[in-house]
């Protein structure tokens, strides 16, 4: 049997892999895990009833999925503060400030509709480590074989209740912490019908700016549907339809953002990363003047940050281990290509809706386009294929991969760069090509695609 948790939680189709009852007996070993103990000391919780923050996107879902886990966790003795649809950044801030024991929100982030997630947070609103999730995962087997747990009853079993200042509290917390105000500024913000549907015109027109909003009107069914960060299209002609400063674009549960400046050309997260490198740095904040990236970072993030003086450190894919890293060096400022960027002196975790704020308040600053500002890198050609219906498991051990990606990187020689990963949300293998050249790339990613489902499928 597979692990249950992946790169982001657990995920998967909402009623058929991803169950009620899973949900339940996962919000259970949760709380014997995360919230009857001191926080990675081993130590029980003495004199109070631990507390969690339940949140979620608007898939219809999440509905009968909360319902699951706030039963599973007030069965286990748990007080749950329903915060409703927020951002999962939202979720985790709120974890942290309210003094919670544990948070959880519900989400497949951009994954359409049909998918559903639960995502775990630890005191202070922290994703949790492998080790914490290895040791849920392990005791909601152990429940669902018949080993049996204490449940509480009578005035031991949790309380729920809906606490609605959450909105407000975290919107208040976004605006607090920008260098300064967006007064001036047109910017549309595309919601993807999802969790940050409400939160970010509501925190950018608190910041000054002129807000136009698209993706704004989610029904519990069109959630990224032809919206948000995986489809910039709508909101490239909305920025050039209404003349607006810059654009910026969402996913599901708004962990992540995307842009497009005022001609309507995608700015990516790498680019997003390195134009906050260099207003932080400008600022002092960035410290030991270093950026946190993954291996799927643009090359020409790489020589960028080489070209500032600026010193830049590469983990695996997953904004989890980009703050892992960020934690253990004392770093400030991390992120990834797909919009995951992470302030730690602001958020626990990718926040779209802070992201899209600190960058458009160094539009402001600076006065300048975010097209001039995001120039600082230039991005090589870069070709992702995603090969589905393969045993992405035997990546590694295949030697036919090995010799194809092998003569891949001979060819490309120093010009370029080869990486095949499994995906860590979905059962597909993703092959990634970078070259001086997009018809080479295209080229070498197609044959190395060929030869994923060759040996794979």
């Amino acid at each position: 049997m597979g692990r249950l948790f992946g790169t982001d939680g657990v995920r998967g189709v909402a009623n058929a892999d991803l169950t009620a009852e899973l949900a339940l007996g996962l919000s259970v070993a949760a709380a014997h895990v995360l919230a009857e103990e001191e926080s990675g000391s081993g130590r029980p919780l003495e004199g109070r009833r631990p507390v969690a923050v339940v949140g979620r996107d608007p898939r219809a879902s999440g509905e009968f999925l909360e319902a699951a886990v706030v039963a599973g966790l007030a069965s286990a003795g748990v007080d749950v503060l329903r915060v409703g649809v927020l951002p999962t950044p939202a979720v985790a801030y709120l974890t942290g400030s309210l003094g919670a024991d544990l948070g959880v929100m519900l989400s497949a982030s951009h994954n359409p509709m049909p998918d559903n997630g639960i995502k775990f947070f630890a005191r202070g609103g922290h994703k949790l480590a492998d080790e914490l999730e290895d040791r849920i995962e392990r005791t909601y087997r152990a429940h669902a074989s018949g080993e049996p747990w204490e449940r509480p009853t009578g005035a031991g079993v949790g309380r729920v209740t809906v606490y609605d200042e959450g909105f407000d509290n975290y919107v208040a917390h976004l605006v607090g912490v920008l260098p300064n105000r967006l007064d001036g500024l047109k910017i549309v913000i595309d919601g993807a019908h999802g969790a940050a549907a409400r939160v970010s015109p509501e925190a950018f027109a608190r910041a000054g700016a002129d807000v136009v909003t698209i993706g704004a009107d989610p029904d519990g069914l069109n959630i990224n549907d032809g919206c948000g960060s995986t489809h910039l299209g709508l909101l490239r002609a909305a920025v050039v339809e209404h003349g607006a400063d810059l654009g910026v674009a969402h996913d599901g549960d708004a962990d992540r953002c995307l842009a497009v400046d005022r001609a309507g050309n995608e700015i990516d997260g790498d680019q997003i990363l390195a134009v906050l490198a260099l207003g932080m740095r400008e600022a002092g904040t960035l410290r030991k003047n270093t950026v946190v990236a993954t291996v799927m970072s643009n090359l020409g993030f790489k020589l960028a940050m080489e070209r500032a003086g600026i010193d830049m450190v590469a983990t695996a894919v997953g904004d989890r281990y980009v703050l892992e890293e960020m934690k253990g060096q004392g770093f400030a400022l991390g992120g990834e290509q797909s919009g995951h960027v992470i302030v730690l002196d602001h958020a626990t975790t990718g926040d779209g809706t802070l992201t899209g704020l600190m960058l458009a308040a160094r539009v402001a600053a600076t006065g300048r386009g975010l097209d001039e500002l995001a120039a600082v890198m230039e991005r090589l050609p870069q070709v992702l294929i995603n090969v589905p219906d393969v045993d992405k498991s035997k990546v590694k051990t295949s030697p036919a991969l090995t010799a194809a990606v092998a003569e891949a990187e001979q060819e490309l020689g120093g010009t370029g760069r080869v990486l095949l990963r499994p995906s860590g949300t979905e059962p597909l293998v993703r092959v990634m090509v970078e070259a001086a050249d997009i018809e080479q790339a295209r080229a070498v990613a197609e044959r190395l695609a060929d030869a994923v489902k060759s040996a794979l499928g």
